[in-house]
């Protein structure tokens, strides 16, 4: 298990920040499946950085 695998673990388990989780009606596994999946865009170095892609967006008249 990876250093920042075992902080999310932490994170996820603090019994304040489900609290607030359960408020916001996070869902957990959800927050999970995001995290995760940022995290392996960030460690692929064939995507471009999201500025970039949002200034070819806008350029391009693609999105709002």
């Amino acid at each position: 298990m990876s250093q920042e695998k075992s902080r999310l673990d932490e994170l996820l388990e603090d019994p304040m920040v489900q609290l607030v989780m359960q408020r916001d009606q996070v869902n957990p596994k959800g927050l999970r499946w995001m995290l995760e999946r940022a995290r392996a865009r960030i460690d692929d170095p064939s995507l471009p950085p999201a500025y970039m892609v949002a200034r070819e967006c806008r350029e391009k008249g693609i999105c709002a």
